[in-house]
């Protein structure tokens, strides 16, 4: 009685088809049904009714259990899928081909099998092979290297005006984006798939570009900007007067990067007579202007997926986006806590 009670918990509960299906067998033969019968209502052979109730009958509820086999055994070893991951990540140029600058799966494959790695090797395996050995296709980046030799030094004074703004003063980061021409620009949305939404295409930029100058209060987040047909030293001297104005009575800590307006005698003669310190980023350093992430959000959500046919429309946009982000914003802290920029004595003179 104890093995049916069990045998029907088996039945009930099991998450395993092939647990349950032995179970079903066993208690339908408890009960009496013939193996013919049993073969017609679970639409399995007479010799699998028998092995299962063999098997029962000798080991008991342990041969319920699957016993899952690994399979066939692979026929490449793993040095040599490690050799393979090797390769797929030299340059057909190092192994002096000179018709073709990067690996597809199939010239891969042709290449093991020369190189004597394989004896063959099909596409599919070979892309198995790749994504075990964490292997993945992926687009070229750049990396432009600072030539600032103090470097660390910059970085750090900039850090620390992040991480602890001087209590005599507000931090302000400033750059200018652009230029804002008029043309369809791609972007994504959600739509029925394989319908992707379509924009015109175009030869000709009419009606002139125009500049955003912009600066990202740390202390509440808020972005303030204007838009201007250029970015001269006056366009930046103008927004420097119009945040001087905004916080009278604080010194100001602008950080910027080494565009040449910034640094315009007449820039430089203005900020030291009104208490603004200019803090100069090193050298092809800009990503540590941290009004770099809010641009890179304006041209994802107010300009991405447009086709704006006249900048007072274009412009438009910005400024609602710009009003919907400083309605939610909030003081800026902890800029790249775990980057590895925190930890470096030295700049590294190339990517990693």
């Amino acid at each position: 009685m104890e093995e049916g009670r069990r045998l029907q918990r088996i039945s009930r509960t099991a998450k395993d088809p092939v647990k349950l299906r032995r179970a079903i067998v066993v208690m339908m033969s408890a009960q009496g049904q013939s193996v013919p019968d049993i073969t017609s209502l679970m639409q399995v052979s007479a010799d699998y009714v028998r092995a299962v109730i063999h098997a029962f009958n000798e080991r008991g509820f342990e041969a319920l259990d699957p016993k899952w086999s690994g399979g066939r055994p692979r026929t490449i070893s793993s040095e040599v899928r490690e050799h393979i991951c090797l390769i797929a990540r030299t340059s057909p140029a190092d192994w002096h081909i000179t018709a073709f600058s990067t690996w597809s799966l199939t010239k891969l494959a042709g290449h093991l099998v020369k190189q004597s790695v394989v004896p063959a090797v099909s596409r599919e395996t070979l892309r198995r092979i790749l994504r075990e050995g964490k292997v993945s296709w992926q687009s070229t980046t750049t990396w432009k290297s600072s030539n600032a030799p103090d470097f660390i030094a910059k970085m750090h004074q900039v850090l620390a005006l992040y991480d602890t703004p001087p209590a005599d003063g507000r931090v302000v980061c400033v750059d200018e984006f652009g230029p804002l021409n008029l043309m369809p620009r791609k972007g994504k949305a959600w739509r029925p798939r394989r319908s992707p939404r379509r924009l015109r295409a175009t030869y000709n930029r009419y009606d002139g570009v125009m500049h955003m100058l912009a600066a990202l209060d740390l202390a509440t987040g808020k972005m303030h900007y204007r838009i201007r047909p250029r970015k001269r030293w006056r366009e930046f001297l103008a927004l420097l007067k119009a945040l001087r104005a905004r916080w009278p009575g604080e010194k100001l800590y602008v950080v910027l990067d080494n565009f040449s307006p910034h640094k315009h005698a007449n820039v430089r003669a203005w900020a030291v007579a009104n208490d603004v310190e200019l803090v100069f980023l090193p050298t092809y350093g800009s990503w540590l202007n941290w009004i770099e992430s809010e641009f890179a959000a304006v041209r994802y959500f107010a300009l991405n997926g447009t086709d704006h046919r006249s900048h007072h429309e274009q412009n438009a946009a910005i400024a609602a986006y710009i009003r919907w982000h400083n309605a939610q914003a909030g003081p800026k802290t902890n800029f790249a806590p775990d980057s590895p920029i925190r930890t470096w004595t030295e700049y590294p003179a190339k990517a990693a």
